[in-house]
């Protein structure tokens, strides 16, 4: 399997300034070490918190932040440090789709301009190959082709992201950052959006990188899933087995809130105590042992490392002092 995005021991810290001098007085840990791979045409899943760098992730990866420490390499190419006009060439391999389609399109532009944009900016076509894109891009997201007069606010909130979504693969990308692109939808129109991506996925072999809170929603769309807590990942394994058998005591509290359609199925929810440390002062060890069931001496000392408790061909990562005893039971 080919090797589309590397991420190496990303860090970003925000700086926080007070007083008339703007003097640093502390930093906020939004991304604190974070490493991991995607393969061309997979879909991983990133979950966690409101605040645990998620979203800060994706703005890395696609080099709107620059980070603190580490390094981004796209198809073997650092792109870390790139300047604006080296990374030009690579902005149409990697897109984002937002989570509010409506605050991301631009409210005084029709969908016909939002959507010859990108070739603009990139020097494709002329004004008639535009025109034929565009109408092409509004048939892959199922919309009409009078929809390419009309603004933003003429739509529906799924109709707006369908717009996003024909945005972001304007370019036939590579890979696509989605930023909670079904949260701020009705439930009876994710299902559809989720389908959308699907297809989209299967049509254009397009990896994403499927940032979100729901669970339900991240086991749907992805083969494989990574749980992050305060900036780092605690967990990264396949999607069906991270449901079934997860081994950091985050992500079994996580999948014990996850609501269940059968009225017969009864599992004890895990409650976990206390709220998310602040990034600006993360507690020593492990992040999570203030509010972690099974944390004793160690774990306030000492930030395990993640680990492989899987195998060489189906991984099983986890930052856990006691994965390998739950996993063995």
């Amino acid at each position: 399997m080919d090797t589309i995005l590397k991420v190496d021991n990303i860090k970003k810290y925000f700086p926080i300034k007070k007083g008339i001098f703007r003097t640093v007085a502390g930093r906020v840990h939004a991304v604190d070490g974070v490493s991991f791979s995607a393969v061309k045409g997979e879909t991983l899943g990133i979950v966690g918190e409101t605040g645990c760098g998620k979203t800060t992730l994706g703005r890395l990866i696609l080099n709107l932040y620059k980070p603190t420490e580490g390094s981004i390499y796209f198809e073997d190419n650092n792109i870390t440090d790139m300047s604006q006009k080296e990374l030009l060439p690579y902005r149409k391999h990697f897109q984002m789709i937002f989570q509010d389609p409506f605050e991301s399109l631009n409210s005084r532009h029709t969908v016909k301009y939002i959507l010859e944009e990108p070739f603009a900016i990139h020097g494709l076509g002329n004004r008639y190959n535009r025109l034929e894109n565009v109408e092409k891009l509004l048939e892959k997201v199922g919309l009409q082709y009078n929809s390419m007069e009309k603004f933003p606010h003429e739509f529906s909130g799924g109709q707006r992201q369908r717009i996003g979504i024909a945005r972001a693969i304007a370019l036939n990308p590579k890979l696509i950052i989605c930023d909670e692109p079904v949260s701020s939808l009705d439930v009876s129109i994710q299902s559809q959006i989720l389908n959308l991506l699907l297809d989209l996925q299967n049509d254009l072999g397009l990896t994403y990188i499927f940032i979100s809170h729901d669970l339900t929603v991240v086991r749907h769309i992805s083969d494989r899933v990574a749980v992050m807590y305060l900036g780092r990942f605690v967990e990264l394994a396949g999607a069906d087995e991270i449901y079934s058998e997860p081994l950091h005591p985050y992500t079994k509290a996580l999948i014990s809130a996850i609501p269940r359609p059968d009225p017969e199925f009864r599992e004890k929810r895990i409650i976990l105590q206390g709220g998310v440390p602040s990034p600006v002062n993360p507690p020593s060890g492990c992040y999570f042992h203030p509010r972690c069931p099974v944390a004793n001496d160690i774990c306030r000392e000492i930030y395990p490392e993640l680990k492989n408790y899987g195998t060489d061909q189906n991984l099983h990562m986890a930052a856990c002092h006691f994965a390998e005893k739950k996993h063995d039971k």
